[in-house]
């Protein structure tokens, strides 16, 4: 094992979700940004009409969700030009390898971020450089991360600065990916892939996405990577070798998710609607939200230690992440998650009002 890697940090939070639990009426845990809502039925129907699945599954995805997923990268990504796509084990797994595949040497990553790009590049033995947004200050670098709409902050980039991101990679040939595994979730803002700005040329270009949120398939690990055909390629041939094959009637369940929309708005909506009940009780709490306009969470501060919050809350029987989870930057931060039922969300409500 190697011991630069950092302590998992949900551990340190335990202490915390104890004392939450010790609430007369229990724990509500807007922590670890886990689905709660059903799996739509057409999805599991999807997956249980494949269960018979006596073969090996093809790294590449068979032709039905190649298909899938290259016309929603059209027709909901805007994506022009050759690329190619490959289904992933969910996305993480894709974060936290990427570096070693590319033997990659220095990573940019967000300077408030999903931790697993820090130890992604950790694990392959790479310098992990956190940066601002504006990709104009960027060092050299032979890997960058760009997160939009951001987990944990809910910030939207603009198409300016997808396009100065995109300028990077060009003038320093290096791989820009973009995490855009909350794109379907806008609230107050409009989210923009990346893929649709590249105006048909893909060469370095990469970009995540995941059924975990929009399709509530967190527990079927299923994600797909779109982009640059030659790195698709580069990335397939380890994977085949590496036996990393997502099972075959996830395959078939992820086909059936990317030919529906509804499914989708209407999560949205249910996100939307907590995220707008939640918000002026923190407020009316001394909280200041920033950010938020897209995705899952409530990126906020009382300008105070991000633990004191957390522990604050706690006693109210609500469990919140820290945001120095995600960087020094966030160190006075919290992220609160949508990722409860309505009934819990309004029984917080009431919480925070006692």
């Amino acid at each position: 094992m190697r011991s630069s890697l950092p302590d998992f940090p949900w551990d340190a939070l335990a202490p915390f979700g104890d004392k939450a639990r010790a609430h007369p009426d229990g724990i509500i845990d807007l922590s670890v940004g886990t689905p709660v809502d059903p799996t739509p039925d057409f999805i599991q129907d999807a997956l249980r009409e494949s269960s018979n699945s006596p073969s090996y599954p093809v790294t590449a995805g068979t032709p039905e969700l190649r298909a899938a997923i290259r016309s929603w990268a059209v027709s909901r990504l805007g994506a022009t030009g050759d690329f190619d796509v490959l289904p992933l084990i969910g996305s993480k797994e894709l974060v936290a390898w990427l570096p070693t595949i590319l033997e990659s040497q220095k990573v940019l990553i967000p300077e408030i971020a999903y931790p697993t790009y820090h130890v992604g590049a950790l694990i392959a033995k790479a310098q992990s450089i956190p940066v601002e947004i504006d990709a104009k200050s960027w060092p050299t670098a032979d890997l960058a991360w760009m997160n939009s709409p951001s987990n944990p902050t809910g910030r939207v980039h603009s198409i300016d600065e997808i396009n100065s991101c995109i300028e990077w990679s060009r003038s320093n040939n290096a791989v820009l990916i973009s995490d855009e595994c909350y794109l379907e979730f806008d609230h107050t803002a409009t989210s923009t892939s990346i893929l649709s700005l590249t105006g048909g040329d893909n060469k370095n270009i990469l970009a995540v996405h995941s059924l975990s949120k929009r399709s509530s398939m967190a527990g079927y690990r299923a994600a797909f990577l779109i982009g640059d055909s030659a790195l698709i390629a580069k990335i397939r041939e380890l994977r085949k070798h590496a036996g990393m094959m997502v099972a075959l009637p996830v395959q078939k369940a992820m086909t059936a998710a990317l030919a529906d929309d509804n499914h989708v708005a209407q999560q949205r909506d249910r996100y939307n609607a907590r995220r707008d009940a939640l918000r002026p009780a923190l407020e009316a709490c001394g909280f200041r939200i920033e950010f938020s306009t897209s995705g899952l969470y409530i990126w906020c501060t009382r300008d105070e230690d991000a633990w004191t919050s957390v522990d604050w809350l706690a006693s109210r029987g609500i469990l919140a992440t820290p945001g120095s989870f995600y960087g020094d930057k966030g160190k006075n931060h919290i992220r609160v998650a949508m990722t409860v039922t309505d009934a819990q969300i309004a029984d917080a409500v009431i919480r925070l009002k006692g």
